[in-house]
């Protein structure tokens, strides 16, 4: 009785007839995607935070339907809660940005790298206005759609991020 071949799929072959080893991104390119993303959140989070301390302290900007742009500081966590604890929040910030930073080395996700790169950036942006700035440790906050909590790119970054971050780990093989 004659054995049967198990037939599958065979690598590629290069030009030189060699077979391809299957791609994989390079750690490095991962880590340059999630310091690029973690660079251009804490960038457009302290350029829109200097805007809008420059323009709106003359008042709002009323744009479409309840959104507007007004100034306001929030000494406390999220939604206003925890005023007063500011070196209490810096130091959770630095905490956050150090365990997401060092999360990113242990994903080979793209889309995981971009997540945690929102979340690093926002809490990066958010600390930076509270050690930096002198607001008395408060963060500029000026996105007001008068129906939720003011918040601010920072704010965005760290919940886009987050809502990305449980998809993808969803998603993900157990």
């Amino acid at each position: 009785m004659r054995g049967v071949q198990e037939r599958g799929t065979v690598p590629a072959l290069s030009s030189a007839g060699e077979a391809e080893a299957p791609r994989r991104r390079a750690p490095w390119r991962l880590g340059l995607v999630g310091a690029a993303t973690f660079a251009a959140v804490v960038a457009v989070d302290q350029l829109t935070k200097t805007l809008a301390q420059r323009r709106l302290a003359r008042g709002p900007i009323y744009l479409v339907g309840p959104l507007r742009l007004a100034l306001s500081y929030n000494s406390g966590a999220a939604f206003g809660l925890g005023k007063g604890v500011a070196p209490l929040l810096v130091a959770g910030g630095v905490v956050v940005v150090v365990f997401v930073v060092v999360s990113v080395g242990r994903t080979a996700s793209a889309t995981a790298v971009v997540a945690t790169g929102l979340i690093a950036g926002g809490a990066a942006g958010n600390l930076a206005d509270r050690v930096f700035r002198h607001n008395g440790g408060a963060v500029i906050d000026f996105v007001d759609l008068r129906v939720w909590p003011v918040f601010n790119v920072a704010d965005a970054c760290i919940v886009c991020g987050a809502a990305l971050l449980v998809i993808v780990l969803r998603r993900s093989p157990a």
